[in-house]
């Protein structure tokens, strides 16, 4: 819906450098801004700011920072509660002057207190000042969908929805945190609650953060791994009985998402979960719902001819556009200015064009994302199943290779590439997080001092033996709002158009944690129940197929037309100079790759991904470092 921003402060800050501040997130809400301070005891000021995208009560009405009637709170938030309405019924001793849900925040606070976010179903970040007791409170929702940073420096908090108005803060500091980056060169992206930034954070998903005098306290009100083992307390056993309870939830959470006063549309790709997403809109509509998707002229990454059929078949209004390497190629230059921390998922250059696609007609969409992450979508989890059946031979072929008098490294390096990944799988922290171990020493290797761990070593913590379960919990931990969430976030709001995720909605997540594995992945069939309910809307000979994702040829453009830029990037002189990379390491890592390119699969070596990466961050670091 917008960017939100501010400060709790003893330093100045003034009106103009807030407005500053909130203006570098002129592409988050183009339609309107609004920034205020106010006083605030022993010696604070608090800064409210926020750019709107107007979508409910497009009056002045709906202007932020938005104040209750006696002055006591004030709020900006970036998002949409979707309950808002209900809530409405629940709080209707307060005199509500607008139809927004902003106002809905402010009146559910003073009547339940900070405990009133547990009944908020949607997605947001919001900041509030309680000028009674004198807190600030910051709150992202249950899965991540919305961000939301701060930077925290001597007893002072400053807050924003992207990093740019943090670093458009006076006082603030560039200092790179260097251990990171081998993590990120890995994943592509950087997980909460870390930054590139030191002293820069991003908020936890499910998570409040209290401000009272200098002090901060964060805690968790939804946490993955404890509403799972809550919710998958009380299972639902009868498999019809889930599909349609599971069906009702989902077309409830579609319908909530549909109430805008702007106009609407999908994405659809014509995978299962956008089609399913855009088969019960269409279904819930008096009038073709407008969908959209974009095409590639490579015939194994098109999905576009699959998607106009779903379209067909449902009746949709639909616009689809093919692009080609050169639509994709233009956007590269671009990604650090709406990626403000270096962020290498190649997907988000397609995920911008569709964005930009739809935002010519409609102002919200609905998408399909986190049906892989909660049912069991991911082609990984078939790995996932397939190594925690080979676990334990490969427990036996790591303890032969270590017996006394043994080489282990000579045994290991003659066995099969698969072999040696199950047989080094042997951190019971990471047990689903296998992949070749060369791959991890190259991200490592490229960055000088300390790192992270580059594998998130805490899935003993999920308390789950299913390894296809636990890798689904460590998804919805990490990958799901540090990459897939982060990707769509930046891609439409870089187009000021909003995307609304019924799947994520708290009651269809709760409700997954409650079905048995079985019901997700049986027989092999991933998305078993959401394929399932899919096939009652659409014929199975239109969804049945392989999946496919958005594909970018990151090889070729590194050894072909980026190819000048990215030796730059790794000039020897340079690296030495910026002092985080081992300069050494890079450049002959940079000439093996432009002799030989991918190492591909076989060897475990996929250099184009860890490379695309390195001239992310690269292309970062020069936009924002100089």
């Amino acid at each position: 819906m917008c960017g939100i921003c501010g400060f709790v402060s003893k330093d100045t800050i003034t009106i103009e450098q807030l407005k500053e501040m909130n203006d570098t997130m002129y592409h988050r809400g183009p339609d309107d801004s609004g920034e205020e301070i106010y006083p605030a005891a022993e010696g604070y000021t608090v800064g409210f700011a926020q750019r709107r995208l107007s979508i409910l009560d497009l009056s002045p009405l709906g202007h932020q920072p938005m104040h209750s009637k006696d002055k006591r709170i004030s709020v900006v938030y970036n998002g949409e509660i979707y309950n808002f309405q209900e809530l409405k019924e629940e709080l209707r001793d307060y005199a509500f002057t607008s139809t927004c849900d902003t106002e809905v925040i402010i009146a559910a606070y003073l009547k339940w207190g900070i405990d009133c976010i547990n009944k908020f179903n949607g997605m947001f970040a919001i900041a509030l000042f309680d000028r009674e007791t004198q807190d600030v409170y910051l709150v992202r929702d249950r899965i991540g969908k919305k961000p939301l940073y701060y930077w925290s420096e001597a007893g002072n908090l400053v807050f924003a929805s992207e990093m740019k108005p943090i670093m458009a803060c006076p006082g603030f500091e560039k200092k790179i945190r260097t251990e990171v980056i081998s993590r990120y060169l890995y994943h592509q992206y950087i997980n909460a609650p870390d930054t590139i930034f030191e002293n820069v954070y991003k908020l936890e998903p499910g998570s409040v953060l209290k401000f009272h005098a200098g002090e901060i306290k964060c805690w968790k009100y939804w946490d993955v791994k404890e509403v799972y083992h809550a919710q998958k307390a009380n299972p639902v056993k009868d498999y019809n009985q889930a599909k349609e309870e599971l069906k009702a939830l989902l077309n409830r959470s579609v319908a909530l998402r549909m109430i805008a006063d702007v106009p609407l549309g999908t994405f659809l790709s014509g995978g299962y979960d956008s089609s399913l997403m855009t088969a019960i809109a269409q279904s819930q509509s008096d009038q073709p719902v407008k969908t959209y998707s974009i095409g590639f002229n490579e015939e194994k990454y098109n999905e576009a001819k699959f998607a106009k059929e779903v379209a067909n078949y449902l009746g949709t209004n639909h616009t689809e556009v093919y692009i080609g390497e050169k639509e994709m190629f233009d956007l590269v230059d671009s990604i650090p200015a709406y990626y403000d921390e270096p962020f290498a998922d190649s997907s988000q250059i397609p995920s911008m064009l569709v964005a930009e696609l739809a935002r010519k007609d409609v102002t919200v969409v609905l998408s399909g994302d986190g049906g892989d992450e909660f049912f069991c979508g991911y082609n990984a989890y078939d790995k996932v199943g397939q190594a925690q059946k080979l676990d334990f031979l490969g427990g036996l072929t790591y303890g032969a290779c270590n017996l006394p008098g043994i080489k282990q490294a000579k045994i290991l390096d003659k066995m099969p590439f698969k072999v040696r990944i199950i047989a080094g799988n042997r951190n019971k922290e990471t047990k689903t997080q296998f992949g070749a171990s060369s791959y991890h020493e190259t991200a490592l290797g490229m960055v000088k001092g300390e790192a992270i761990p580059i594998l998130y070593e805490i899935e003993s913590g999920y308390a789950e033996k299913n390894w296809q379960e636990r890798r689904m919990l460590l998804d919805m931990d990490t990958y799901l709002p540090g990459d897939i969430l982060c990707k769509v976030d930046r891609a439409t709001m870089k187009y000021s158009l909003e995307a609304r995720c019924p799947i994520l909605d708290k009651d269809v997540m709760e409700y997954s944690y409650r079905l048995p594995h079985s019901f997700k992945y049986g027989s092999n069939i991933k998305k078993r129940i959401l394929k399932d309910i899919a096939y009652d809307y659409i014929p199975r000979e239109l969804l049945d197929r392989p999946k496919v994702g958005f594909g970018v040829p990151l090889d070729k453009w590194l050894r072909g037309p980026l190819k000048e830029k990215l030796l730059a990037m790794a000039d020897r002189d340079f690296l030495i100079k910026q002092d985080i990379f081992d300069a050494d390491f890079v450049c002959k890592m940079m000439q093996t790759y432009m002799e030989h390119g991918d190492g591909g699969p076989a060897t475990g070596a996929n250099y184009s991904k860890l490379m695309w990466s390195y001239f992310v961050f690269q292309q970062w670091y020069s936009v924002y470092m100089k």
